[in-house]
């Protein structure tokens, strides 16, 4: 297909930006309308949109929609994906990229989505879903303290040691922060009372899921879906925690790779069909037909891959480095995933790998500050073989750009090995500066952990 088409682009972060790119290679792109201008790299290379973005007054964007002659939405965050923006948006003439409301709660609830992963047999950890804090706190004391046991069941337990407390979980959205893994049980019930009593992530945490703790490498397979047919992406490896060596806090991702060794052909071939196939499968038969961008983080456990959760758009940061590695027309793709034709596009990938590291604010992940000015960005972007993308960054009234958010930005590197690659990215991530810059300096460096 070579004719033209008009495409807005909801979303404001650094997926978005790493997105407009891509749409802005294509030559079958018309207008690219942007609906966050505030965030300084889609301004440069988008027209914002004149019109409230708001589920409470999406009969304007509607209007706009048609004014303007959109041909196709591209929806890349979480929240209006939830809010039902596919559903509203979609009409004759109009293609909407991203899952329904009700396909995108395997993200937005993932009490709900245990649920069915559990009555479909995808593999996953064990679970428990609460809506009183008490009640919770009461399971993880029987996980920390089990009813004593006899004889040699006793004896074996010793060996075992003693288990680790449960991931607790957020059931509702809570902008990839909702996850905390607890070092210790005590660490556990205050996890409880942060999301149930405290609120910390608001009506996110009005449930939890209480889940097994998965040990073994982590991987991200995405795949976009056109309610039949399944394209697997090449998997990529995040680094969620904000520290060197895996430390400190969770975030909404600090870099990420691709590909990632850590996981072979054929186990990369076990969760197309135990978890992806099964999952659309499995929506399938609640009557609802996905379509859009359905990701899977996995743990490689000694007992095979199991899923940890499911996203149901690309991932941030690592949409960043497969746009980077992308050789394909991405409007054709996405044109492909909306009208049910993904088994006639022959997708083509750049051989390199790809290295993204995100750069955050001072303060990030808690309580980020903002307003640093960001210097030697034109510098970082002559490195050969690197690509920025702005995730919380805006331009000011005197031209300067600043740190508007916690992460900052994505710089992503490609090399022919992941060496390579990473050097690239920290070589430019070394030519930029703002107060209070924070990135790991890791990213990569052990790509099959």
């Amino acid at each position: 297909m070579s004719d033209t088409i008009n495409v807005l682009l909801i979303g404001g972060g650094g997926r978005e930006h790493a997105l407009a790119l891509k749409l802005r290679e294509s030559k079958r792109l018309g207008e690219l309308w942007i609906t966050h201008p505030q965030n300084a790299g889609l301004a440069r290379i988008g027209k914002p949109v004149d019109v409230p973005v708001s589920i409470r007054e999406i009969y304007r964007l509607q209007q706009f929609c048609e004014k303007n002659n959109i041909g196709l939405v591209v929806i890349g965050p979480e929240d209006p994906l939830a809010e039902g923006y596919a559903d509203k948006l979609a009409a004759p003439g109009r293609l909407v990229f991203g899952p329904t409301a009700e396909a995108a709660r395997l993200e937005a609830d993932k009490a709900w989505a245990k649920q069915l992963m559990k009555a479909s047999s995808i593999p996953t950890g064990d679970a428990r879903i609460f809506t009183d804090a008490r009640a919770a706190k009461d399971y993880v004391a029987s996980r920390e303290h089990p009813p004593a046991l006899e004889g040699k069941a006793q004896k074996l337990a010793g060996k075992a040691g003693a288990e680790l407390p449960p991931v607790i979980k957020a059931a509702g959205l809570a902008k990839g922060k909702g996850v905390i893994v607890p070092s210790t049980f005590k660490e556990a019930y205050e996890a409880i009372d942060r999301i149930m009593v405290a609120k910390e992530f608001g009506e996110a945490g009005s449930r939890v899921v209480i889940e097994e703790r998965l040990e073994g490498p982590e991987v991200s397979v995405l795949a976009i879906v056109d309610g039949h047919n399944i394209l697997v992406l090449p998997p990529c490896q995040d680094h969620k925690r904000l520290l060197d060596g895996d430390k400190g806090p969770n975030t909404g991702g600090m870099g990420a790779y691709c590909p990632a060794p850590v996981i072979d052909d054929a186990t990369l071939a076990i969760v197309e069909r135990d978890v992806l196939v099964a999952t659309v499968d499995a929506l399938r038969r609640e009557g609802i037909e996905y379509k859009g961008v359905l990701y899977a983080g996995i743990m490689l456990t000694p007992a095979g891959p199991k899923v940890l959760e499911f996203n149901c758009r690309f991932g941030d940061p690592e949409c960043q480095p497969l746009m980077a590695r992308l050789k394909s027309d991405l409007i054709d793709l996405l044109c492909a995933a909306c009208t049910g034709t993904l088994d006639q596009v022959d997708v083509q990938w750049d051989d390199r790998t790809a290295c993204c590291v995100v750069m955050a604010a001072r303060g990030y992940p808690d309580a980020p500050k903002k307003g640093a000015v960001i210097e030697g960005l034109d510098d970082a972007e002559k490195y050969d073989g690197v690509r920025i993308t702005i995730a919380g960054a805006t331009r000011t009234k005197d031209g300067t750009t600043a740190v508007s958010g916690g992460r900052v930005l994505g710089v992503t590197g490609l090399g022919t090995t992941i060496a390579e690659a990473r050097d690239k990215a920290y070589a430019a991530c070394d030519k930029i500066k703002f107060e209070g810059a924070q990135y790991r300096r890791d990213i990569g460096a052990k790509p099959s952990r």
